[in-house]
């Protein structure tokens, strides 16, 4: 295992730290080394993924845990579909591996650079409105917890920290394995067409019964772009997009949105006018591949993100209201609005919990100031009973999170059984949970 001290950064460039020790254990038995080192050193300790999240969730200035070091599939029960995958594996290397096993995720998020540990503490979900987040796939953990116990966590054991740690924002112990419910390999065939924003809610509820939905509305424009997957037997002859097709997409269309954004922040002005042109520009496009290869890889162009889980049935009002804010305040924003769709889950902290749900995105290029933007969208969120997505940007505290969040208090009740010294404390924490 390596140790050292070097600085930290997030990939959305948010938040850094110098950690008094950044380590990269490889085994579960130096996981628990390290936490217990730290409980003598009497230093925090946070463990550190992909570094996706745009929060401050991971910072600490004890001890990190670089969990990219843990990687790869533990066990397969081929028969009930139960994979045990280490902490620190990509959701690309994942949906890879699980695939040759004859398998597939029920559902993924949007990026596939994540790793499966960050990823489930964070809530992250794909869309579908029969399918959660991936938290809700999770049948067991693996986690080491402050006083430097390795414990196998079910529904049958200890199953108060199961239910809790499902969606733990670090904040219960290092969880160093996975046991995710996978079901039988699938295909999917995506369809993205442009539709316009007065017949969205029309498209909306013709297209929310297929397998998997969402959709991007570009500000200052009334014109979206629907994505519709549509599973397929794994078997089912693909017809992936083409390799000039994906190199067109990534260099072309992506150079050039990389390109819109410097220019909108150099003038501002403009980005109803570019937005309008890139609209009109939308392609209607289809291609059938694996289902784990229809997860992007990578996000080109940097910037901050805000997401909150709304009720679907407040879908309308959260949109329109964030139009007209826009409209009002003269707000420029190039990036589109992204909506996706979740069934209901029991998780104590998900986003997702008991109700059916929209999760709606809102971005801002990483070289404009966002804040005004977000607190406003934020606010519109909130008259809804909103909640924020854990690992993007947000300004909630534990205050006015514990009442949208049915069970808060039992998860603060499994935090002190389990964490009474916060060893596994940060800022972030305190602030949403509480001291």
């Amino acid at each position: 295992m390596r140790h050292g001290s070097a600085t930290w950064r997030n990939w959305a460039g948010t938040y850094s730290v110098t950690p008094a020790r950044l380590c990269h254990p490889v085994t579960p038995d130096e996981v628990v080394a390290e936490v217990r080192r730290a409980a003598r050193d009497e230093l925090s300790v946070k463990a550190v993924g992909a570094g996706y999240s745009a929060t401050d969730i991971a910072l600490t200035r004890g001890v990190m845990l670089d969990l990219t070091g843990l990687t790869g599939i533990i066990s397969v029960e081929k028969r009930s579909g139960l994979v045990t995958v280490a902490a620190g594996t990509t959701l690309r290397e994942l949906g890879r591996a699980l695939w040759d096993l004859g398998l597939s995720l029920s559902c993924m998020g949007n990026l596939d650079s994540a790793t499966i540990a960050g990823a489930i503490a964070t809530g992250t979900h794909g869309t579908g409105r029969r399918f959660g987040g991936l938290a809700s796939q999770v049948r067991g953990l693996q986690l080491v917890t402050a006083d430097g116990q390795l414990l196998e966590c079910s529904a049958e054991q200890h199953p108060e920290l199961f239910a809790a740690a499902r969606v733990s924002l670090g904040a219960l112990g290092i969880v160093t394995a996975v046991t995710l419910q996978c079901e039988p390999a699938f295909a999917l065939h995506s369809v993205a067409a442009p539709a316009d924003y007065e017949d969205l809610f029309e498209v909306l509820a013709r297209l929310e019964l297929q397998d998997h939905f969402e959709f991007l509305w570009f500000p200052h424009t009334r014109r979206v772009l629907t994505v519709v997957q549509t599973r397929l037997p794994a078997d089912t002859a693909l017809q992936p997009m083409s390799p000039l097709r994906a190199w067109y997409d990534d260099k072309i269309l992506g150079g050039a949105f990389s390109a819109m954004n410097r220019l909108s922040a150099a003038w501002p002005n403009i980005t109803g006018k570019v937005n309008r042109m890139a609209t009109r520009a939308l392609p209607e496009r289809s291609y059938t591949d694996r289902a784990y290869r229809m997860v992007p890889s990578a996000h080109r162009v940097v910037f901050r993100q805000m997401e909150y889980a709304v009720p679907r049935a407040s879908l309308a009002h959260v949109l329109d209201a964030l139009d007209d804010w826009l409209q009002r305040s003269g707000e420029q924003i190039t990036f589109p609005v992204e909506v996706r769709l979740t069934a209901a889950d029991n998780i104590p902290l998900s986003p997702a919990f008991g109700r059916p749900t929209c999760y709606v995105t809102a971005h801002q290029y990483h070289r404009r100031q966002h804040d005004e933007y977000f607190a406003a969208f934020e606010a519109i969120a909130r008259e809804v009973d909103g909640r924020p997505h854990w690992g993007k940007l947000h300004y909630r505290t534990a205050e006015d999170l514990a009442p949208v969040y049915p069970l808060f208090d039992e998860f603060l009740a499994v935090r002190d059984a389990y964490d009474p010294d916060r060893r596994f404390g940060n800022d972030y924490l305190r602030r949403v949970l509480g001291s």
